[in-house]
């Protein structure tokens, strides 16, 4: 009886550190956007985006390539494990952190204002939320939002791998 209790015991931890956090999987989609990619914004002005990943597959850096205030980076990291947080270096020059959530069937990861630096005031304008959401594996849609006092401003981003980068 002891043999078999320690054995369910052992088999219940192998099963648990196998087992793959809601963040890492959310993590590891993200992961899946490595590469360069081409679009519109909702006012049909072009603009692409490129994924890579860094500091040892621990980040995973988003950079818009666009004109103005399009143009910025955003850092994608985990928390431990039971957490991802996305960090954007916006052109109006804070750097809102944002913590995700993810849709049931693991496509659609909005991240939602956690704080930020570099922020004069807590209604000053800032990034407030973004949703990714990837429709296959070589298009997907980012929506931002921008938030300055009582006032959202949104964009959104539907987005093609280039042929060069398809996987």
């Amino acid at each position: 009886m002891k043999s078999r209790i320690a054995l369910s015991l052992l088999f219940l931890a192998a099963t648990t550190a196998f087992a793959q956090s809601g963040a890492q999987k959310s993590f590891d989609q993200l992961k899946s956007l490595s590469g360069n990619w081409e679009g519109k914004d909702d006012q049909g002005k072009a603009l692409s985006v490129s994924f890579r990943d860094t500091a040892g597959g621990s980040a995973l850096m988003s950079e818009i390539h666009g004109t103005g205030p399009e143009h910025m980076i955003s850092m994608f990291h985990l928390d431990g494990p039971d957490r991802l947080l996305l960090t954007h270096y916006c052109g109006v020059g804070n750097q809102p952190r944002m913590v995700a959530t993810t849709s049931p069937d693991g496509k659609t990861i909005t991240f939602n204002f956690l704080d930020a630096t570099n922020l004069a005031t807590p209604d000053a304008g800032h990034m407030q939320r973004v949703v990714i959401t990837i429709l296959d594996p070589n298009h997907h849609t980012e929506e931002w939002t921008f938030q300055d006092h009582d006032k959202q401003m949104k964009k959104l981003f539907d987005l093609k791998r280039t042929e060069l980068a398809q996987k």
